[in-house]
């Protein structure tokens, strides 16, 4: 029996869901021959003490006594100000690291990070889940293999059916930065291609206190590819008909729709359609809950050297300076050049 020993350090909403994951893939990965063991660290004790015992996992007092313990990889899953410092802290103990998104608070703070990586040898996974979405793989792998023809629109889509807490949003980098980063991610992904310019366009109809901390609780991007095909990226905190996240690419062969499914939340206004006739997603956990299983299971291999890395930091920093070129165009009311983006269509 080969043993993987994880090292979780976050167990708030989505560090317990990672260690609900971990604990679920060492029954799935036993009959392999792999037992995947799970030490887990928060500052918050008494809740990490109880997942800890709730999933048979170990407890350990800091992240010092953590990466001390012998691990074989690092899951970071705490707030976005910590990232840097716990990646750097894997890569000195000579481990793969696994860390939520984003590399750090803004694209200026990640970039010292990506050379520390690249200096030091380090491997390091982005948590982009969608990538391992079933809707997401089948549209990448119909476009790669021609059957959407050439692509002339992109429509993505990202509502929360309610907004996280104001104390969260107060120090999230705002709605692009934090929620769109995904749809940034996947297109480039998809695509194959970068986005090079942004307009974007906010507002606040919902919580005062949301504008108070400088976001908005709804956005659209219109956003610009290299080769001069456009889309557009559109989010909001309040769509109470369910948490739904889409993706429609139109080609001029075929188009496809990822998200579209018996829980997609939306109704329709012709007469006699009843679909989609399920109960809608309420939350991105259970929207995306394969994924997140898909993802962690990636990084185990990952770590056993049996794949290659399938989100770079360097795949999540590009999406991160789109997110930054979003912001800044929300904030000045212009569009805004992608740092570092090279256009390739001929003029």
């Amino acid at each position: 029996m080969k043993t993987v020993t994880l090292g979780l350090v976050g167990v708030g909403r989505i560090g317990s869901m990672h260690a609900d994951n971990i604990a679920a893939l060492n029954d799935a990965m036993k009959p392999e021959g792999i037992e995947v063991r799970l030490r887990l660290t928060d500052v918050a004790e008494d809740h990490a003490r109880t997942v800890a015992h709730r999933l048979g996992a170990e407890f350990l007092p800091s992240v010092e006594a953590l990466l001390a313990s012998g691990l074989d990889g690092l899951v970071v899953a705490t707030g976005t100000g910590t990232h840097p410092g716990l990646i750097k802290a894997g890569i000195d103990a000579g481990i793969p690291v696994f860390c939520e998104k984003p590399v750090a608070m803004n694209v200026a703070d990640a970039l010292p990070v990506l050379d520390y990586i690249r200096d030091n040898n380090g491997v390091v996974q982005i948590g982009h889940q969608r990538r391992f979405d079933a809707g997401y793989l089948e549209a990448r792998r119909a476009y790669q293999a021609g059957e959407l023809g050439w692509i002339h629109s992109l429509r993505a889509v990202t509502c929360d059916m309610a907004p996280p807490p104001v104390e969260f949003l107060a120090t999230s980098g705002g709605l692009f930065r934090d929620c769109s980063v995904h749809d940034f991610d996947i297109l480039r992904w998809l695509t194959g291609r970068e986005i090079v310019e942004v307009y974007a366009k906010g507002s606040n109809n919902g919580d005062p206190a949301i504008g108070a901390v400088g976001d908005v609780d709804t956005a659209l991007a219109l956003v610009t590819f290299d080769d001069g095909t456009v889309g557009t990226v559109s989010a909001t905190r309040y769509n109470g008909a369910g948490h739904d996240v889409r993706l429609e690419i139109q080609g001029s062969s075929r188009s496809l729709m990822v998200g579209l499914d018996d829980k997609t939340a939306m109704a329709s206004a012709e007469p006699g359609i009843v679909f989609p006739s399920g109960e809608p997603h309420r939350t991105f956990a259970e929207r995306f809950d394969q994924a997140y299983r898909s993802e962690i299971a990636a990084f185990v291999e990952l770590v056993l050297d049996q794949r290659d890395n399938p989100c770079t930091p360097e795949d999540a920093v590009a999406a991160s300076r789109v997110a930054d070129a979003a912001q800044e165009s929300l904030a000045t009311g212009i569009p805004v050049r992608v740092a570092g983006a090279v256009t390739t269509r001929v003029p």
